[in-house]
């Protein structure tokens, strides 16, 4: 599992609206690839979505090939115990999500034919909550 070796605070405020909200303006072109796998929705993703995703891509390709995940889960995910009361202070660290922003790429690929990338980033984005594009480098057919 993705996960940052060590963190400066272990809880972090919520900050859905600005996180996710508008079109990223970094990490939105493919960079290391021939092929990428572009958001086209905000939402947080977390580590178990990643891997799974990261996991079903490198099974179609068959270990062929190289893979880049473009975006780290970051932000710790907190949660409280089930039929607890209110309050009592904020929950205990569960997981690590990464705030994705419409218009990231998420994966690149490389190495690969085109059919077979694109039926190795279909199968990540299934594993994904969000609704994704595939997209190849300009001159990549």
């Amino acid at each position: 599992m993705l996960s940052p070796k060590r963190v400066r605070f272990r809880k972090r405020q919520r900050r859905v609206k600005r996180d996710l909200k508008g079109t990223a303006f970094r990490g939105n072109t493919i960079a290391f690839g021939d092929f990428g796998l572009v958001a086209l929705e905000g939402e947080w993703i977390t580590n178990r979505q990643l891997e799974a995703a990261r996991i079903a891509m490198t099974r179609k390709i068959k270990r062929g090939g190289k893979v880049w995940i473009r975006v780290f889960p970051d932000v710790p995910y907190t949660k409280k115990p089930a039929e607890t009361r209110m309050g009592k202070g904020k929950g205990s660290p569960e997981s690590w999500v990464a705030a994705v922003k419409r218009g990231r790429v998420l994966f690149e690929l490389a190495g690969v034919e085109h059919e077979l990338a694109e039926a190795a980033l279909n199968l990540a984005a299934s594993k994904l909550p969000i609704k994704t594009r595939f997209v190849a480098r300009k001159g990549v057919e």
